[in-house]
């Protein structure tokens, strides 16, 4: 640790190995067999608390490796040790199987012991030992979720840095920053073709949260095809879309990315994860909005697509209002009920977000003549042709 500054203080990383000598533990355990407890001596201490039985410890422990690992190659002298609230030692040994740190050895007396002293009281817990560090009240496990290894060192401070990042990106919205990574500064085509980020910067950007194997982003990306091919054989390379990809894997992701006619950030690439934390993405699909001078026009592009589809563009508020008033307007120029000769019933002016017309059987929206008694609707221009 000499020379790194960390602005946090563990004043306490050697209490716990005080604590485990005078229960008379020796030694750890780790994937390849036994390691002294002096061993932890001067290392940056964290304690994990966890079980197998527990589906959100078995969901979170893939995280903390990932965060283990990153800040073990960064050069932070970091140590993690488990401590089981495992019922048997086979469920124990299963968990730990997961895990590239070290463990307590397990008994069953000691672990409730060390869980008493450290106040456990729900699982997953990640307790630094450091004197500002983020509670479990305070969720550090969904901290270290949502950034990783940039979580460390697990303090308050650190925590609102990181948050007033994510709000600067959503304010400012530069593209180089908020889609590329690590050195990365391209995005890639279905035929894996990588296009430099520098190259959609000026025109509107679509950010799409989708998924292959989700039927509702299938249906909209049906839609959201249809409004990209208007707007590009109408007014040219003015609207691009990127795929954020909530795949389950690799080849989900491929399959996805080649049938679409767009961009897309890698799989492997914690961007995905961090821009739907940013603009906080709770279920899918979605579609941001940026526009071409980098500011965030809306975190609803999905409703401005399926309702208006591409004479949405350019997607901003004063366009939505003029939308809206065209469609108003051609309501209140209609009549609020008719009879048709195809019908048996008075039709009454509906508004619907989708229908299919009963006369010409094609796919309508918005204004519709509909029936109260049956499933009857026609379109407004239908009912002209008939009568």
């Amino acid at each position: 640790m000499a020379g790194l500054n960390f602005e946090a203080t563990y004043t306490d990383n050697h209490d716990i190995l005080k604590i485990l000598e005078a229960e008379g533990v020796e030694f750890l355990l780790s994937s390849e067999g036994k390691v002294p407890v002096s061993e932890c001596n001067g290392k940056v201490m964290c304690l994990f608390f966890s079980a197998n039985w527990c589906r959100p410890c078995r969901a979170f422990t893939p995280h903390l490796v990932e965060l283990y690992e990153t800040l073990r190659k960064r050069g932070i002298n970091i140590e993690i040790i488990f401590i089981s609230f495992d019922r048997d030692e086979d469920g124990f040994k299963e968990h730990f199987k997961s895990m590239t740190w070290l463990a307590v050895p397990f008994d069953v007396n000691l672990h409730r012991r060390l869980i008493d002293r450290y106040r456990v009281d729900r699982i997953p817990s990640f307790i630094p030992l450091c004197s500002d560090a983020i509670t479990v009240e305070e969720d550090l496990i969904g901290c270290i979720e949502d950034y990783g290894a940039d979580a460390f060192p697990f303090t308050r401070k650190r925590h609102q840095e990181l948050k007033a990042m994510d709000e600067r990106k959503l304010e400012e919205a530069n593209l180089e920053e908020l889609l590329g990574h690590e050195g990365r500064r391209f995005l890639i085509c279905g035929d894996d073709r990588k296009v430099p980020i520098s190259e959609v910067a000026g025109k509107t950007i679509g950010l799409y949260f989708c998924a292959y194997w989700s039927p509702p982003c299938c249906a909209f990306t049906v839609q959201l095809r249809d409004a990209y091919n208007k707007l590009k054989a109408a007014k040219g390379d003015c609207f691009e879309i990127v795929v954020i990809s909530t795949d389950r894997d690799l080849d989900e992701f491929n399959v996805n990315k080649s049938s679409m006619p767009w961009l897309a950030v890698p799989y492997e690439d914690r961007t995905r994860h961090d821009l739907r934390r940013i603009f906080n993405i709770k279920g899918i699909p979605a579609l941001v909005l940026i526009g071409a001078d980098g500011k965030v026009i809306s975190v609803n592009g999905k409703f401005m697509i399926s309702s208006y589809g591409a004479e949405a563009f350019p997607f901003t508020e004063s366009r939505i209002r003029d939308l809206e008033a065209a469609l108003r307007k051609e309501g209140e120029a209609l009549p609020k009920q008719v009879e048709d000769v195809k019908h048996e019933h008075v039709l009454k002016l509906d508004m619907a977000k989708a229908y299919v017309c009963d006369s010409c059987r094609k796919q309508g929206k918005f204004w519709t003549f509909s029936c109260d008694v049956c499933d009857y609707d026609l379109h407004p221009s239908c009912l002209e042709k008939a009568n």
